[in-house]
């Protein structure tokens, strides 16, 4: 594992990100120049650059062509974000399945607006790169080489992927990386390995929905942990929690977390996997938006600073390189053999074809060129959607503003129900992830998750603009029918 200790530009990020947060630093601040950072610091303008790359990626600076390093401003609809929801803190018994199948099995319909979609546009993605690598990979196919995949999977990927994590600050056991079908086999395996049903499982609040039907499955319970939109899981609800309630695992997605798009700081990944440690609790990491970054550097893991193997980490290329692929893996730490075991035991091993096809997209080098292509076009959709819904949707809306992934949490103003909204929106051929679909107890009823990963095109356009419409017209509705109550006569 790696030392789990920040480097000297991540303690200088972090440091002045604390300043940011805190408001000593304030939106529209200049910082001082790498000239005068070297200076003052000690430091070499290679710390200097790396430390506001790192700001840059999560989104708390900007850099200006020839003029240096400001405070970014923040511009949610409200003037703040989307508020923490604090969860009750009670032990739920998870029943999301039927929920969720209900509300986006028709999302697979091409005529709807893939809103409410969990991926981005198909055509950023390099298929016919990735079928023309699979097919020089599957000529070259011997039969020791399929054996030999099983069950951990491809030598050639998992070198590739053990490579990547290398480049991120990442030092793996050498046989710590099983390949999976995407990143929700590796997840539910993980989760299969560290608890038992009946078990205790800590989710974020809100919380992916297949997270939550991965403890229905396994017969699991869920305590959902208060979550800031822009920072995270709050460590200190986390740490009331853990000394009042035993816990098999946590759950969480540090990084541009789905729905919120809330990215944890590095000494606060630091800090998460401490704390858990200190209890002897396995993280489970979902890590699949990392590479989806708007910054000038990835984001690190919280994997990274894991030194007693309890951060099971797990991701895939779904969404960074190749959807529909299924190639995923988990690097599971201390139950890497018994995650082994399960997936032996289950589907004994994951498809040759793709993950050849993906290793020899690795191995030629395309890999970071496309995600440079990738990342900027999901900035760009990410602000022209924002632009329309701050446009098109009814004073009072709260939106986050994700620094990666492609998705955009909305609150809506009182009144205004996400659900209902959902359902007249899908009547216009326009699909959302309502709220409800985030949480055990199913709160967040005037919430929405939007997908921007899509071009916003006219049909985009169209599909947000009646969106907007129909939340404002749920409003006056509201307001009209608390006006028409008055006083009651006896």
């Amino acid at each position: 594992m790696s030392s789990g200790t920040l480097t000297r530009y991540q303690q200088l990020a972090d440091e002045l990100a604390g300043s940011i947060r805190a408001g000593v630093l304030r939106p529209g601040d200049r910082l001082p120049s790498v000239r005068d950072l070297r200076r003052q610091r000690g430091i070499s303008p290679s710390t200097a650059f790396q430390a506001y790359a790192q700001l840059e990626s999560e989104g708390l600076v900007e850099a200006r062509v020839r003029s240096g390093y400001f405070v970014r401003a923040r511009r949610p609809l409200s003037g703040k974000p989307p508020e923490a929801a604090p969860p009750s803190g009670r032990i739920t018994p998870v029943a999301i399945s039927e929920l969720v199948f209900e509300l986006l099995g028709s999302t697979r319909d091409v005529d709807v607006v893939p809103l409410g979609s969990a991926f981005p546009a198909p055509d950023l993605f390099p298929f016919e790169a990735l079928a023309r690598g699979g097919a020089r990979a599957m000529r070259r196919l011997g039969p020791a080489q399929i054996s030999g995949a099983l069950t951990a999977g491809d030598e050639t990927l998992r070198a590739q992927v053990g490579r990547r994590y290398a480049l991120n600050g990442v030092t793996l056991q050498a046989d710590e990386l099983i390949v999976t079908n995407g990143a929700m086999e590796a997840l539910n395996l993980c989760l299969q390995a560290v608890t038992q049903p009946g078990d205790v499982v800590v989710v974020e609040s809100p919380t992916f929905y297949a997270a939550l039907q991965a403890l229905e499955r396994l017969h699991l319970k869920a305590v959902e942990v208060e979550t800031d939109p822009v920072e995270g899981v709050r460590l200190d609800s986390l740490e009331t929690l853990l000394q009042r309630q035993k816990v098999a695992a946590c759950w969480f997605m540090p990084t541009f977390q789905n729905p919120l798009g809330a990215l944890m700081s590095n000494a606060k990944k630091q800090a998460l996997v401490q704390l858990l440690a200190r209890h002897g609790v396995p993280l489970i990491e979902d890590d699949v938006y990392a590479e989806l970054h708007f910054g000038a550097r990835r984001p690190l893991p919280a994997k990274a600073f894991d030194q007693e193997g309890l951060v099971l980490h797990c991701s895939s290329f779904s969404k960074s390189l190749a959807p529909g692929y299924r190639v995923g893996w988990a690097a599971a730490g201390r139950y890497a053999r018994h995650v082994e075991r399960l997936k032996m035991m289950t589907s004994l091993a994951s498809p040759i074809p793709p993950q050849l096809a993906v290793a020899e997209y690795l191995v030629q080098g395309g890999f970071e060129r496309h995600l440079r292509h990738l990342r900027e076009a999901l900035r760009t959709q990410h602000t022209a959607a924002r632009s329309l819904i701050e446009r098109c949707f009814p004073k009072g809306t709260r939106m986050t503003e994700p620094q990666g992934g492609y998705f955009v949490w909305l609150e809506l103003p009182p009144g205004v129900d996400a659900l209902a909204l959902h359902h007249q929106a899908m009547a216009q051929s326009i699909s959302t992830a309502p709220g409800v679909l985030f949480s055990a107890d199913r709160r967040f009823t005037r919430h929405l998750r939007l997908n921007v990963g899509h071009p916003v095109g006219p049909a985009v356009r169209a599909a947000l603009k009646t969106l907007g419409t129909l939340a404002k017209e749920h409003g006056v509705v509201a307001g009209e029918a608390t006006r028409g109550e008055g006083p009651r006569r006896r």
